[in-house]
């Protein structure tokens, strides 16, 4: 769908949605009754009023937490009509300095909990083959077939990501429309024998429930009932691909298709708790259970397309958000690729490959959805509190009554500590998977922003003024060969007069680098995703420009394209002159050869950092081994660039002077 109408809400639009939006959310019900099943051990201790308290605790979390939090609330905190916890902290991050720990932690954990997700969902849709007898007789113990299965489907999933998902993604809104309506047929089947389950929709039986004896594992049950929710961040973070209006005009049918389906299976347990040939079964999907035997193939079919759907937005997501982190200075840089005209869609190799091997991981280290679903929902839990301590800072900002914007920070704070203690159970089964990954993607995200602070507070700048006439006398000096017509300098200095001492350095001491135009450029990477615009210093000369780009957080650094185009746009208008070029295939030319200059530190043996600072340069530069080299970064992998090592000198030390002696 187009940048530029995705804020029409249209039936078109709608379809869409179902396909990008509501994948993880949308299998939820592959899962969430069998889990609650299974932890308050299995039809003999269900009854009508647990099997009413559950369904009420459903419907009152995808209410209160989807509904109202993020449709309602969440959504309209858009960066510029893009959503998800990096979007909500660019809006933000202006007000308070420590509001980088609860982006960093929330985006993390969003991470490692979607790497189970993939895992979770297709396992579960799979394993539906479990109750097709021929299945079991083709291929015997059906845990073996179905996670090899599982293995082939995702790794199929993740081989196909660097062709991008354009054609398959016109199919997922259909698919996703044939699902969400499968799930309301199916529940209104099993839902017609037993209306009376209706009575659900009273928080009475959900408060009852959750401190009934029936209940056998108490408060910890909310840790099941979670599941049911745990879409609802992928549907802010996904708000860009569609527009607030398609996800208002979708989520109305979206939920009232969950919540029959919930309600069916609710019945069809009730159904099934007097029946002798399922009390023996030892481990029960009420999902498949209660579809007709007729359509049960059909059933397992539509399901595993709907879970590499769910998979496929969480993957995009995950690109998404390790792209933005990038580029917010959270996160190392990572090869980029763009497979698809598509705006906003991207490809990182080097993730694509962890999430695989992960969720390979995942599904062999677990074995079974059951296991998987005993640790999934841990971490995303932290992700949807510190959504809640951003977006009360954005209420804040917003100028929303004070006493509002409490309330909705203590009420959903209550909530999702709640959620949070429930799911702590998890921990050791399981959940200490998650927040493992968690740990190891936010140690990372701080490295890298520590080490940046810990550099930018010592670095030495200089004023570019005091270096005019040297550099005039450099580029007219006869007696010098010329190094490039246009020098162009990268800078991380964003102060318009001044650049790092080392470029400096670089230009006039390590080898005197003759040329007719020095540029000096600063890449800032602003709050809003999709800016594009320059701004120019010349000294009032004609052969020093320092330039600052303003780029969107979505926005790739192509740096070659844009230098022709600032420049030309300079030489037009007379800033700089004309630059001849006797040897070229274009006529027209007026801007000569460009060489890129780009300077890389390695720490010093020689600075006096304290341990712990010293410790994170070292993991920094250690990490910037195995990321994308900075020429293919910024786009100048065919261009002609230079990379000059310099130590990083940081702090001052008394060095030994040395005493000549006589021969």
């Amino acid at each position: 769908m187009k940048q530029n109408n995705i804020n029409k809400l249209t039936l078109a639009g709608i379809v869409v949605t179902l396909g990008v939006v509501y994948g993880d959310i949308g299998t939820s019900p592959l899962y969430v009754m069998k889990s609650i099943l299974e932890g308050n051990g299995g039809l003999q201790n269900v009854s009508e009023n647990f099997i009413l308290g559950v369904l009420s605790m459903v419907f009152w979390t995808i209410t209160i937490l989807t509904t109202i939090k993020y449709v309602i609330i969440t959504l309209k905190a858009d960066n510029n009509g893009e959503g998800g916890i990096f979007s909500l902290f660019t809006l933000v991050r202006n007000r308070a300095k420590w509001l980088i720990i609860p982006a960093m932690i929330g985006g993390s954990a969003l991470l490692a909990d979607g790497m189970l997700t993939p895992a979770v969902t297709v396992t579960s849709a799979v394993e539906g083959l479990d109750l097709i007898p021929s299945f079991k007789e083709l291929f015997g113990h059906y845990e073996h077939s179905i996670i090899i299965i599982v293995i082939a489907i995702i790794s199929l999933l993740f081989f196909i990501q660097h062709l991008g998902t354009d054609l398959i993604g016109k199919m997922f809104g259909p698919i996703m429309l044939i699902w969400f309506s499968s799930l309301a047929i199916f529940g209104i089947i099993s839902l017609s024998h037993n209306w009376t389950l209706l009575r659900a929709l009273s928080p009475y039986y959900a408060i009852n429930t959750l401190f009934s004896s029936e209940n056998k594992l108490g408060f910890f049950i909310l840790g099941s009932i979670f599941l049911s929710s745990t879409g609802a961040e992928a549907l802010y973070s996904d708000l860009g691909h569609v527009g607030r209006r398609n996800i208002y005009g979708s989520w109305p049918f979206v939920k009232i298709c969950l919540l029959l389906n919930y309600f069916g299976q609710g019945a069809w347990i009730l159904s099934a708790k007097n029946n002798a040939k399922f009390l023996g079964l030892s481990e029960l999907n009420p999902f498949y259970q209660m579809v007709p035997a007729s359509f049960l193939v059909f059933s397992i079919i539509i399901s595993t397309l709907a879970a590499i759907i769910a998979s496929q937005a969480l993957i995009s997501g995950s690109f998404t958000l390790v792209s933005e982190a990038i580029k917010l200075n959270l996160f190392p840089r990572l090869h980029t690729m763009y497979p698809s005209s598509s705006k906003g869609q991207l490809y990182l190799p080097s993730v694509n490959k962890v999430l695989w091997i992960v969720c390979i991981g995942i599904v062999l280290y677990f074995k079974n959805s059951a296991h998987m679903e005993a640790a999934y929902g841990l971490a995303i839990t932290v992700t949807m509190l510190m959504t809640t301590i951003l977006l009360f800072n954005y209420l804040l900002k917003k100028k929303t009554n004070l006493i509002i914007a409490i309330s909705i920070l203590l009420f959903f704070g209550a909530l999702e500590i709640s959620f949070f203690l429930a799911n702590i159970v998890k921990f050791m089964h399981g959940g200490f998977i998650a927040a493992l990954i968690a740990f190891s993607i936010l140690s990372i995200m701080y490295i890298w922003i520590k080490g940046y602070y810990i550099k930018m507070r010592l670095i030495e700048h200089v004023p570019i003024d005091d270096y005019k006439d040297i550099l005039d006398q450099l580029r007219q000096d006869k007696d010098r060969p010329k190094y490039t017509t246009n020098l162009v300098c990268l800078t991380s200095s964003s102060k318009p007069k001044q650049i790092e001492r080392k470029i400096m350095y670089s230009i006039l001491d390590k080898r005197p680098k003759k040329a007719e135009v020095y540029w000096f450029v600063n890449i800032v990477v602003t709050d809003e995703p999709y800016v594009a615009e320059y701004s120019v210093d010349t000294f009032g000369t004609s052969y020093i420009v320092k330039v600052q780009i303003k780029l969107g957080f979505r926005v790739e650094q192509k740096l070659n394209v844009f230098m022709r185009q600032i420049s030309t746009d300079l030489v037009e208008s007379g800033e700089i002159d004309v630059q001849s070029r006797n040897y070229s295939i274009m006529p027209d030319r007026k801007v000569s050869d460009f060489r890129f200059l780009l300077i890389l530190e390695q720490l010093s043996y020689e600075s006096d950092l304290n341990y712990w600072e010293e410790l994170i340069l070292k993991l920094k530069l250690f990490i910037k081994r195995y990321t994308v080299s900075p020429e293919r970064w910024f786009g100048l992998e065919h261009s002609d660039v230079d990379i000059e090592t310099v130590p990083l000198f940081l702090g001052h030390h008394n060095h030994a002077v040395l005493k000549r002696v006589p021969k």
